[in-house]
């Protein structure tokens, strides 16, 4: 039997422009929480702290510790332009593979400054357009980032985040994504204790989110869509934990799309996890069979994105569409900042 071939267009819904949320919720814990129960196939609708009652001892919740540098920064041409620079992936110690807008401008070869400690040169420019550059400076350069760059929001947010933390998770931890791994936004220290001594065990695996989880497939059949390579690294500490909970047939509970990535990335064919890291080129899409992921907390993602397939793949395209369609009914909010779900 062959596999089918799905077209972008088989994961399009229908969004208002205002369910997509411009502000994170306050406290983090009150955002809507949607469950689904993949056995009994019924849904129900809570809000994200009542995430508990749905949590057993023995649970192993994955979570992605990764941090959202302030990755945006705007440099200046010597005839007084503008160009705006995002970090997406570090390649060796001080060169990077950046966005560059407007590209045409950073020309191979080329030295710009950003304010008085940095300035970079473009080495190379990538199939895809993207800049390979090598920065220079005097001081610490994750300093001198906090001084010169911006938490790079999503495009679709167009309100000013006067809290840039509230673009961090509070287990945030690894300098090196572009973009938050936003199913984590919903947890407070408080919530995380109360699981905690509810007996589930929480793991801690690394993503550097970048920008190509979020690119848009712009093939029309999407196993022709190519994935950005992101960094990711499982500790022997946490592929223990993670194998001794699998072979306990306990659950293994991914926080966002990113701990999915990085777990189905590190396991094998035999269900084991293998500890190191490395790069990760990984698309999931359905028919897909999970290696290691038994449940997922997520949002509600972008039409025809990588990240709706991927969780298309766990309830199948037909269900998920369902979904999604009955939170638009139901007013949820959408996106980075919006309402989650809980698969289960």
């Amino acid at each position: 039997m062959s596999e089918i071939k799905y077209k972008k267009s088989d994961f399009y819904y229908d969004l208002p422009q205002e369910l997509i949320a411009q502000t994170p919720a306050e406290p983090r814990d009150s955002s809507r929480l949607l469950v689904y129960d993949r056995a009994t196939d019924t849904t129900e609708y809570r809000i994200f702290r009542d995430i508990t009652d749905y949590l057993h001892a023995g649970d192993v919740l994955v979570i992605n510790n990764t941090k959202v540098l302030p990755a945006r920064m705007y440099a200046h041409t010597e005839h007084g332009g503008l160009i705006e620079i995002l970090l997406l992936r570090r390649l060796e110690k001080d060169r990077w593979e950046v966005l560059a807008k407007p590209g045409r401008k950073c020309a191979v070869g080329k030295t710009f400054r950003i304010g008085d400690k940095l300035s970079f040169t473009v080495e190379g420019v990538t199939e895809s357009g993207e800049r390979i550059v090598s920065f220079s400076y005097d001081g610490v350069f994750e300093n001198i980032l906090e001084e010169v760059g911006t938490m790079p929001l999503p495009p679709y947010i167009k309100k000013k985040l006067e809290d840039q933390g509230r673009y961090q998770t509070v287990y945030a931890k690894t300098d090196g994504s572009a973009a938050a791994p936003t199913a984590g936004l919903h947890f407070t220290p408080e919530l995380l204790q109360k699981i905690r001594d509810m007996g589930v065990e929480i793991v801690e695996v690394l993503l550097h989110v970048g920008l190509g989880t979020f690119r848009p497939v712009k093939e029309d059949i999407i196993t022709d869509h190519k994935m950005h390579g992101e960094h990711y690294e499982v500790s022997e500490q946490a592929a223990a934990a993670l194998n001794k909970a699998k072979a306990e047939g306990r659950r293994i509970i991914a926080v966002g799309t990113t701990s999915v990535r990085t777990l189905e990335s590190a396991t094998d064919e035999n269900g084991v996890v293998r500890a190191g890291g490395g790069e990760t080129y990984i698309f999931i899409y359905p028919p897909y069979k999970f290696k290691c992921v038994d449940a997922l907390i997520t949002n509600f993602h972008l039409p025809e994105s990588t990240l709706v397939m991927l969780v298309a793949a766990l309830v199948g395209r037909e269900k998920i569409l369902s979904l999604y369609k009955d939170a638009v009914e139901k007013r949820f909010r959408f996106f980075s900042f919006g309402d989650a779900m809980f698969i289960r």
